[in-house]
């Protein structure tokens, strides 16, 4: 198993920064301290769902009796849709609805912690955080590189958490344009390899479509 691919397509789609204006907007009228076990929160969060996903992503696929190839295609498909909003300078995984937001907060407003819901699932972690997981999780030949795999789940919290915490000062230098552009060149990093996961799938589906390729 290629050992850098999954960091970089986690933190592609991942990519904190895309959610510091989220977490300035749902965080308005917090102390330092609620802002603080926010970000913390939604970090461990991420990182659970991470780890979740790696270690039995794998056996939910084999209970519903679906083929990792097949899974392949439709996460590699999923990939694809999160870079395209990337491209437009919108969060990887799914947008977060109007009365979802006026939801959270009405939540905020009464006490109530936004960092699960919708900082971690599903603007940080979502379906194509999961997805992009089990299939790392299937190309694992050791133990240790399930170990690793895990261990990009806590550096990309620590990634994430390092945002949050840091969210307003990185909002002032960068700005809106700056952060669009990182979003953007993230999401033609994830659109690549979201081809490449739906080639090996369709590869394996298809033998003969493996046989062209090479």
């Amino acid at each position: 198993m290629d050992l850098i691919k999954p960091l970089i397509t986690l933190l592609a789609i991942v990519n904190p920064l895309a959610i510091v204006p989220f977490f300035i907007h749902y965080t308005q009228g917090y102390t330092d301290r609620m802002r603080e076990r926010t970000a913390r929160t939604a970090a461990f969060s991420a990182f659970v769902v991470i780890a979740v996903s790696a270690l039995l992503g794998l056996q939910l696929l084999s209970f519903f009796g679906i083929s990792i190839a097949s899974f392949q295609v439709g996460g590699g498909m999923l990939l694809l849709m999160s870079a395209l909003n990337m491209l437009n300078a919108q969060p990887a995984e799914a947008k977060t609805s109007q009365e979802e937001i006026r939801a959270t907060e009405v939540k905020a407003s009464l006490g109530a912690s936004i960092a699960v819901v919708p900082l971690t699932i599903p603007l940080l972690t979502g379906p194509a955080t999961m997805s992009t997981m089990v299939i790392y999780a299937e190309k694992v030949t050791h133990w240790w590189q399930m170990l690793v795999l895990v261990g990009y789940g806590a550096v990309v919290a620590g990634a994430t958490l390092l945002a949050l915490l840091m969210a307003e000062p990185i909002a002032r230098v960068l700005g809106k344009t700056g952060i669009n552009v990182m979003t953007r060149l993230m999401g033609l990093i994830l659109a690549a390899l979201a081809v490449e996961v739906m080639a090996d799938g369709l590869g394996k589906l298809f033998p003969i479509l493996g046989r062209s390729m090479n």
